[in-house]
């Protein structure tokens, strides 16, 4: 949600510091203004904080600084497509040479003018996910690991804690060197390069070859970081070789949320030991009532390894945090869709003013199925993840290469999935013919398999031939007729997809099911929308166009207004909605108990997560934790998560689930609905 200042802003070329004055409060003109040196900015939820960091680029322009010499680095590319669009809307200027990028857009824009230099060609590809996950299996293959040594979460994050040094080899995990080497060598085969190595290469660049870190630092005399609480020690090496004199970080050590990516907010402490640095806080508060500053005050206040600060608001009392104790997910999913339905009527406010935040991705089911029943419109923010999970991707692949032949992308993300014989080799003989004969992959496949000449062994013409087989076979089905769902769900029994998940898979039962259910999911929300009476035509293609806008980068809002936001906390970081419904405040969830144990019982990230969430309010605030919720195949006891104990009592109301009727009370409400009726007639 964009800030409400931001309507009141004043063409920057009217603005002489007398009236910047008028427009900012003490402590954000200072940080505007202060323009030379090394700067900490602390700026608290609310604070102001993109008003400080806009003005203060603009500021910077009108002292003449020229744009080219400034550098804005923040970590989505919604943020720094916000920042760059105020700085325009702000100065009235084009401002081409102004550069705003997040860190890794940064890197990639390093890497592509000088990548050579490391041993990869300059048109790179950068591996989302999903491809790093296979290129990883393929290796392991290859070097013939057992099913049982390779468990692909573990793996992965060990490439990349060594890769971004967060890890050394240890005789513990040293029986992967092999498999990280041949991973690296692998992306060096295929030119491509994953998220790491967008900060490691770089790093890696400026290192080596010390008249390309000098070309920057020649370039970019100005340095801004947003969201520094964020940064990762390689973002902030790549920052620190960058810097010269002139740089300025904001950020706030209570928001600190992402240390599972390597996030590390003593960087703020490291900030200070490199730099001689001036610090200014901004603890004023635009956003929320003076209540939800106190309650998330009086939560984050349990935290001792923090800057001590205290966010205050000029905003009034507003009104009571409400807590709501449902019986189950299902009561909870329905007390948020009929409080938004109510709300929204009573206030006359738009869907997209209300924010529903949850601790994981897979509590949003109960609540998305409550949306559709409600007809309540919705989008699923950091939460298109759903569409990016590998057994949904790899059913999306199958329709889109069915639909569209020449989609090599996708082509190559299924045609050894589920495995088929066609490995490294054959993909590089593909390769090599498509760009011998200048086509596509699906036409490369067909010289291999007909032409006299061709190189493929016959064994890997019979299993090209099967992949073409199974593509034309269930083109012709797909194509024609109603019934889009059910065809869906015979190709992937075709394609044996489940025994793929079974070998993949081999050591969790649980890995297993939980995919399946995900697929089983995707084919029923599909026969919802095919059998939906305003869906005239429930094709393919027009199913695919829906999914290519349901899973877009960044999810631009330009679809999504009048839509209730649906998202993680972690995804809501930056947001603000008048209206926020945080869900499953239970022990287990948040905190959650995977990082309650991997933190030996530190729960401070939990309450700073807890905290985000509260502060993402600016009217109203709704809590609701179950009584009893489903865990694996059990329904389970919950218990109120710890941090509700922590919101001062004189703020909250707390509201029990409306009794079970009994029969004799039901009697007795029907008697009084008759007598009313009666005396009205």
């Amino acid at each position: 949600m964009k800030n409400p200042w931001l309507a009141c802003y004043i063409p920057f070329a009217m603005l002489d510091l007398e009236s910047l004055k008028n427009e900012l409060n003490p402590q954000q003109y200072r940080a505007v203004t202060t323009t030379d040196g090394a700067i900490l900015i602390i700026a608290g939820a609310g604070s102001g904080k993109t008003r400080v960091i806009t003005f203060r680029i603009a500021h910077m322009l009108d002292k003449g600084i020229p744009q080219s010499q400034i550098l804005a680095l923040t970590f989505t590319n919604k943020a720094a497509k916000e920042m760059a669009d105020r700085i325009k809307d702000l100065t009235q200027k084009k401002l081409q040479n102004l550069t705003v990028s997040t860190f890794h857009a940064f890197g990639v824009r390093i890497l592509r003018q000088d990548i050579d230099k490391l041993g990869w060609r300059e048109n790179f590809s950068i591996y989302d996910e999903t491809d790093r996950v296979a290129l990883i299996k393929e290796c392991g293959r290859e070097l013939k690991y057992s099913p049982e040594a390779m468990d692909i979460y573990t793996i992965g994050n060990l490439i990349s804690n060594i890769k971004t040094g967060r890890k050394n080899w240890e005789t513990a995990n040293d029986m992967y060197r092999p498999l990280y080497e041949s991973y690296q060598e692998g992306l060096k085969l295929y030119n491509a390069v994953d998220f790491d190595d967008l900060i490691v290469l770089p790093i890696k660049l400026f290192r080596e070859h010390p008249e390309v870190l000098e070309r920057y630092r020649e370039r970019y005399k100005y340095i801004m970081v947003d969201e520094f609480q964020d940064t990762s020690h390689q973002q902030y090496e790549m920052m620190h070789l960058l810097a010269d004199k002139n740089v300025a970080v904001v950020g706030d050590d209570d928001q600190s949320i992402y240390s599972w990516r390597g996030a590390d907010y003593q960087n703020i402490i490291n900030f200070e030991k490199d730099f001689d640095v001036t610090e200014i806080r901004l603890e004023q508060n635009y956003r929320s009532t003076e209540t939800i500053l106190e309650a998330a005050n009086g939560v984050i206040s349990h935290n001792t390894n923090r800057k001590d600060k205290k966010l205050w608001s000029g905003n009034g009392g507003g009104k009571p945090i409400e807590i709501f104790m449902p019986e189950n997910e299902t009561e909870e999913a329905e007390f948020i869709a009929e409080s938004i339905l109510g709300i929204a009527a009573e206030e006359h406010r738009k869907y997209d003013d209300f924010g529903v935040l949850m601790r994981a991705n897979t509590q949003s089911r109960f609540i998305e199925e409550a949306m559709l029943q409600n007809n309540i419109p919705y989008t699923m923010s950091g939460g298109t993840s759903f569409f990016e999970r590998k057994e949904i991707k790899d059913v999306i692949s199958y329709l889109r290469v069915i639909s569209n032949h020449d989609d090599d992308i996708n082509l190559l993300r299924i045609i050894n999935t589920p495995r088929r014989g066609i490995g490294r080799a054959a993909i590089q003989l593909m390769n090599d013919a498509a760009e011998l004969n200048g086509c596509t992959l699906w036409n490369a496949i067909d010289y291999l398999i007909h032409a006299e000449n061709s190189q493929a062994s016959e064994v890997l013409k019979e299993d090209l031939q099967d992949f073409v087989d199974i593509i034309e076979g269930h083109r012709q089905k797909l194509l024609s007729g109603r019934g889009l769902a059910a065809k869906v769900r015979q190709l992937v029994e075709d394609i044996n997809y489940k025994d793929h998940l079974l070998t993949e898979y081999s050591k969790s039962e649980k890995a297993v099911r939980f995919k399946l259910k995900n697929i089983e999911d995707l084919i029923r929300f599909m026969e919802i929308w095919e059998n939906d009476p305003d869906n005239p035509n429930p094709n393919l293609y027009n199913y695919l166009n829906r999914i290519t806008l349901l899973s877009r980068d960044n999810g631009d809002d330009e679809g999504d207004k009048g839509k209730v936001n649906l998202m993680t906390i972690h995804a809501s970081k930056g947001l603000e909605f008048p209206v926020v419904f945080i869900a499953g405040a239970e022990e287990g969830l948040i905190p959650h108990a995977r990082s309650v144990e991997e933190n030996g019982g530190d729960v401070e990230e939990e309450r700073r997560l807890f905290y985000v969430a509260i502060t993402r309010a600016r009217d109203k605030l709704f809590i609701s934790a179950c009584r009893k919720r489903r865990h694996m195949q059990m329904t389970v006891e919950t218990e109120p998560s710890r941090f509700l104990d922590e919101i001062p009592a004189n703020l909250v109301e707390y509201h029990e689930p409306p009794k079970e009727l009994t029969a004799e009370k039901t009697e007795q409400m029907f008697d009084d609905f008759l007598s009313k009726l009666k005396s009205k007639m």
